[in-house]
Protein backbone atom coordinates (compact mmCIF):
# COMPACT_ATOMS: atom_id res chain seq x y z
CA UNK A 1 0.00 0.00 0.00
CA UNK A 2 1.59 3.70 -0.83
CA UNK A 3 -0.24 6.68 -0.13
CA UNK A 4 0.30 9.96 -2.00
CA UNK A 5 -0.25 12.90 -0.51
CA UNK A 6 0.41 16.06 -2.93
CA UNK A 7 1.05 19.13 -0.67
CA UNK A 8 -0.89 22.11 -1.75
CA UNK A 9 2.17 24.20 -0.31
CA UNK A 10 3.93 24.28 -3.78
CA UNK A 11 0.21 24.83 -5.55
CA UNK A 12 -0.99 27.22 -7.49
CA UNK A 13 -3.31 29.51 -5.02
CA UNK A 14 -4.89 31.29 -7.74
CA UNK A 15 -6.80 28.21 -8.97
CA UNK A 16 -6.96 26.36 -5.65
CA UNK A 17 -10.19 24.74 -6.51
CA UNK A 18 -8.84 23.61 -10.05
CA UNK A 19 -5.10 22.09 -8.72
CA UNK A 20 -7.38 19.99 -6.10
CA UNK A 21 -9.97 18.96 -8.49
CA UNK A 22 -6.96 17.75 -10.88
CA UNK A 23 -4.63 15.84 -8.37
CA UNK A 24 -7.70 14.17 -7.10
CA UNK A 25 -8.65 12.80 -10.91
CA UNK A 26 -4.86 11.51 -10.97
CA UNK A 27 -4.77 9.66 -8.30
CA UNK A 28 -3.81 11.46 -5.31
CA UNK A 29 -4.80 9.82 -1.97
CA UNK A 30 -4.43 12.34 0.52
CA UNK A 31 -3.98 16.33 0.03
CA UNK A 32 -0.95 17.44 2.66
CA UNK A 33 -1.87 21.30 4.50
CA UNK A 34 1.23 23.03 6.24
CA UNK A 35 0.27 24.98 8.73
CA UNK A 36 3.12 27.25 9.37
CA UNK A 37 2.82 30.37 12.24
CA UNK A 38 6.40 31.84 11.40
CA UNK A 39 7.70 30.88 14.82
CA UNK A 40 7.68 27.42 15.32
CA UNK A 41 9.26 27.49 11.78
CA UNK A 42 10.62 30.87 9.73
CA UNK A 43 7.55 30.87 7.70
CA UNK A 44 3.44 31.70 7.41
CA UNK A 45 1.50 29.65 5.81
CA UNK A 46 -2.25 29.78 5.96
CA UNK A 47 -4.61 28.70 8.51
CA UNK A 48 -7.97 26.55 9.25
CA UNK A 49 -9.83 28.78 6.34
CA UNK A 50 -7.97 27.19 3.55
CA UNK A 51 -8.67 23.77 5.49
CA UNK A 52 -12.40 24.40 4.86
CA UNK A 53 -11.93 25.90 1.45
CA UNK A 54 -10.33 22.20 0.93
CA UNK A 55 -13.18 20.48 2.34
CA UNK A 56 -15.07 21.66 0.14
CA UNK A 57 -13.49 21.32 -2.90
CA UNK A 58 -11.99 17.65 -2.59
CA UNK A 59 -13.35 13.96 -1.16
CA UNK A 60 -9.98 13.47 -0.57
CA UNK A 61 -8.50 13.05 3.01
CA UNK A 62 -6.84 15.74 4.05
CA UNK A 63 -3.73 15.75 6.30
CA UNK A 64 -3.01 18.97 7.83
CA UNK A 65 0.78 19.44 9.47
CA UNK A 66 0.54 21.74 12.73
CA UNK A 67 4.33 23.27 11.91
CA UNK A 68 2.76 25.97 15.09
CA UNK A 69 3.64 26.38 18.29
CA UNK A 70 1.11 25.20 21.07
CA UNK A 71 -0.54 23.50 18.79
CA UNK A 72 -3.49 22.24 21.45
CA UNK A 73 -4.97 26.01 21.25
CA UNK A 74 -5.53 25.33 17.34
CA UNK A 75 -6.43 21.42 16.93
CA UNK A 76 -10.36 21.98 17.78
CA UNK A 77 -10.41 24.89 15.04
CA UNK A 78 -8.76 22.60 12.51
CA UNK A 79 -10.97 20.05 13.65
CA UNK A 80 -13.61 22.15 12.94
CA UNK A 81 -12.83 23.14 9.50
CA UNK A 82 -12.43 19.64 8.26
CA UNK A 83 -9.35 18.13 8.94
CA UNK A 84 -9.38 14.25 8.33
CA UNK A 85 -5.77 13.31 9.88
CA UNK A 86 -3.81 15.95 11.99
CA UNK A 87 -0.27 15.69 12.99
CA UNK A 88 1.65 17.98 16.09
CA UNK A 89 5.73 17.84 16.17
CA UNK A 90 6.77 16.15 18.97
CA UNK A 91 9.65 19.42 19.44
CA UNK A 92 6.13 21.48 20.14
CA UNK A 93 4.01 19.60 22.60
CA UNK A 94 5.22 19.76 26.24
CA UNK A 95 2.32 17.20 27.22
CA UNK A 96 2.66 14.98 23.95
CA UNK A 97 0.73 11.86 25.04
CA UNK A 98 -2.39 14.54 26.22
CA UNK A 99 -2.09 16.25 22.62
CA UNK A 100 -2.60 13.32 20.65
CA UNK A 101 -5.48 12.49 22.84
CA UNK A 102 -7.25 15.50 21.99
CA UNK A 103 -6.53 14.93 18.51
CA UNK A 104 -8.36 11.24 18.65
CA UNK A 105 -11.35 12.80 20.73
CA UNK A 106 -12.22 15.25 17.77
CA UNK A 107 -14.34 14.15 14.99
CA UNK A 108 -15.12 15.42 11.29
CA UNK A 109 -17.39 15.55 9.11
CA UNK A 110 -17.17 13.74 5.48
CA UNK A 111 -19.15 13.01 2.41
CA UNK A 112 -19.58 9.55 1.54
CA UNK A 113 -21.52 8.52 -1.65
CA UNK A 114 -24.87 6.44 -0.70
CA UNK A 115 -26.11 5.17 -4.57
CA UNK A 116 -24.61 4.89 -7.82
CA UNK A 117 -25.97 8.52 -8.62
CA UNK A 118 -23.13 9.82 -6.16
CA UNK A 119 -25.70 10.94 -3.84
CA UNK A 120 -23.55 12.19 -1.04
CA UNK A 121 -24.72 12.32 3.13
CA UNK A 122 -22.22 13.20 6.10
CA UNK A 123 -20.80 11.09 8.36
CA UNK A 124 -18.69 11.96 11.36
CA UNK A 125 -15.52 9.77 11.96
CA UNK A 126 -12.91 10.24 14.70
CA UNK A 127 -9.89 12.40 13.56
CA UNK A 128 -7.01 10.04 13.06
CA UNK A 129 -3.75 11.68 14.82
CA UNK A 130 0.15 11.77 14.12
CA UNK A 131 3.39 12.74 14.92
CA UNK A 132 6.35 14.43 12.94
CA UNK A 133 9.77 14.28 13.77
CA UNK A 134 12.31 16.98 12.21
CA UNK A 135 15.47 15.82 11.19
CA UNK A 136 17.64 16.33 14.65
CA UNK A 137 15.08 15.16 16.89
CA UNK A 138 15.47 11.54 17.93
CA UNK A 139 13.18 8.26 17.74
CA UNK A 140 13.26 8.05 21.30
CA UNK A 141 11.03 11.31 21.17
CA UNK A 142 8.26 9.55 20.48
CA UNK A 143 9.15 5.79 21.92
CA UNK A 144 6.69 5.80 24.25
CA UNK A 145 3.96 7.27 21.60
CA UNK A 146 4.18 4.32 19.32
CA UNK A 147 1.06 2.75 20.49
CA UNK A 148 -0.98 5.46 20.41
CA UNK A 149 -0.22 7.54 17.31
CA UNK A 150 -2.00 6.40 13.77
CA UNK A 151 1.17 7.82 11.99
CA UNK A 152 4.73 9.02 12.30
CA UNK A 153 5.54 11.76 10.16
CA UNK A 154 9.60 12.09 9.40
CA UNK A 155 10.71 15.18 8.03
CA UNK A 156 13.45 14.31 5.74
CA UNK A 157 14.21 18.40 5.05
CA UNK A 158 14.27 20.99 8.09
CA UNK A 159 10.17 22.19 7.76
CA UNK A 160 9.40 25.73 6.55
CA UNK A 161 10.11 26.02 3.09
CA UNK A 162 8.91 23.59 0.16
CA UNK A 163 11.76 22.76 -2.72
CA UNK A 164 14.39 21.55 -0.49
CA UNK A 165 17.20 19.00 -0.96
CA UNK A 166 16.23 15.26 0.75
CA UNK A 167 18.72 14.64 4.20
CA UNK A 168 20.06 11.24 3.54
CA UNK A 169 20.33 10.15 6.66
CA UNK A 170 16.40 10.52 7.11
CA UNK A 171 16.55 6.92 5.31
CA UNK A 172 18.63 5.13 8.29
CA UNK A 173 16.01 7.29 10.69
CA UNK A 174 12.77 5.48 8.93
CA UNK A 175 14.64 2.27 8.67
CA UNK A 176 15.14 2.25 12.79
CA UNK A 177 11.77 3.55 12.83
CA UNK A 178 9.98 0.74 11.16
CA UNK A 179 12.08 -2.07 13.36
CA UNK A 180 10.79 0.20 16.58
CA UNK A 181 7.05 0.09 15.48
CA UNK A 182 7.42 -3.81 14.89
CA UNK A 183 9.06 -4.42 18.19
CA UNK A 184 6.30 -2.36 20.25
CA UNK A 185 3.66 -3.44 17.50
CA UNK A 186 2.32 -0.38 16.42
CA UNK A 187 -0.37 -0.17 13.89
CA UNK A 188 1.50 3.14 13.26
CA UNK A 189 2.62 3.82 9.35
CA UNK A 190 5.29 6.02 8.58
CA UNK A 191 4.73 8.76 6.15
CA UNK A 192 8.28 10.78 5.14
CA UNK A 193 7.83 14.53 4.01
CA UNK A 194 10.71 16.32 2.51
CA UNK A 195 11.95 16.28 -0.90
CA UNK A 196 10.38 13.30 -2.43
CA UNK A 197 10.71 12.66 -5.96
CA UNK A 198 11.42 9.80 -8.58
CA UNK A 199 15.41 9.48 -7.14
CA UNK A 200 13.68 9.46 -3.44
CA UNK A 201 10.67 7.75 -3.19
CA UNK A 202 12.37 4.00 -3.77
CA UNK A 203 14.46 4.07 -1.10
CA UNK A 204 12.19 5.96 1.62
CA UNK A 205 9.46 2.77 0.54
CA UNK A 206 12.50 0.40 0.76
CA UNK A 207 12.98 2.21 4.52
CA UNK A 208 9.48 1.23 5.43
CA UNK A 209 7.72 4.35 4.44
CA UNK A 210 4.18 3.59 3.17
CA UNK A 211 3.15 7.51 2.93
CA UNK A 212 4.44 9.94 0.46
CA UNK A 213 4.51 13.75 0.84
CA UNK A 214 5.11 15.60 -2.29
CA UNK A 215 4.98 19.11 -3.11
CA UNK A 216 6.74 20.17 -6.30
CA UNK A 217 7.76 16.69 -7.29
CA UNK A 218 4.00 16.84 -8.56
CA UNK A 219 2.80 20.68 -8.70
CA UNK A 220 5.09 21.74 -10.84
CA UNK A 221 4.63 18.99 -13.63
CA UNK A 222 2.89 19.50 -16.32
CA UNK A 223 0.99 16.20 -16.09
CA UNK A 224 -0.31 15.08 -12.81
CA UNK A 225 -1.57 11.56 -13.29
CA UNK A 226 1.57 10.15 -14.95
CA UNK A 227 4.32 12.07 -12.55
CA UNK A 228 1.59 10.45 -9.21
CA UNK A 229 1.69 7.11 -11.37
CA UNK A 230 5.15 6.98 -11.87
CA UNK A 231 5.48 7.82 -7.81
CA UNK A 232 3.49 5.03 -7.27
CA UNK A 233 5.49 2.85 -9.34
Amino acid sequence: MSIIAPSILSADFTKLGQELNDVEKAGADWIHIDVMDGHFVPNISYGPIIVEACKKATSLTLDVHLMIEKPDLMIPEFANAGADLISVHAEACSHLHRTIQLIKSLESLRYKNINDNEEKKQVKTNIKAGVALNPATPLSAIEWVLNDVDFVLIMSVNPGFGGQKFIDSSIEKIKALSKMIKERNSKAIIQVDGGIGFETIGKVADAGATSFVAGSAIFKTADYKETIMRLRE
